[in-house]
């Protein structure tokens, strides 16, 4: 394991996951739940936590982003470093709804048609938001080529982003942070 990767896991199980009765999105139940923008927005972990995005992220991708609020903080913590380090990504937001004033729409932030996008999302457990910030990017001319999650908790979102011919993967899985998988 590299030492940023480390760090990272190490971050996520002190400051990130919690453990007890809760619920979530689906209404489904969960003895424990992991809020990762403890981690992602920390700045003594946000570079490590970058270099892991930009290492399994493909090199020709143009830009980086997904569904408000779960993307935000990695596409916009990867990009800026990423430009640090001569890699230029846009980064972008794909809105909840579409906004009917200014400039419209659902994406907000620099996106391009031909962009070639990876979907990113802090922690997913089904994996519903990256498809729908799938579908949003490519209605917008953009070529999905990878979809990205810090913390894979439910262990579907492979199977469901692969039937619709798109790529999956994670940084860390719920099993890297000692829990089961979830499930749909």
């Amino acid at each position: 394991m590299s030492d940023e990767r480390e760090r990272v896991r190490e971050h996520l199980l002190e400051h990130s996951v919690r453990r007890g009765d809760f619920t979530l999105k689906s209404g489904r139940k969960s003895s424990w739940f992991i809020d990762s923008k403890q981690t992602i927005c920390a700045p003594e972990i946000m570079e490590d936590l970058a270099t892991l995005v930009l290492a399994a992220i493909p090199s020709n991708a143009t830009a980086i982003g997904g569904l408000t609020m779960g993307a935000d903080g990695v596409s916009f913590i990867t990009a800026g470093v990423a430009a640090t380090r001569g890699r230029p990504l846009r980064a972008f937001s794909v809105r909840k709804e579409a906004k009917d004033h200014g400039g419209g729409g659902r994406i907000a932030g620099a996106l391009e048609p031909g962009d070639r996008v990876v979907i990113t999302e802090d922690t997913v457990t089904r994996g519903t938001s990256l498809l729908e910030a799938a579908h949003v990017v490519q209605d917008a001319g953009a070529e999905v080529v990878m979809i990205l999650a810090v913390v894979d908790r439910g262990g579907t979102a492979s199977a469901m982003t692969a039937a619709e011919g798109l790529t999956f993967a994670s940084l860390f899985s719920a099993p890297d942070l000692g829990f089961d998988y979830e499930g749909a």
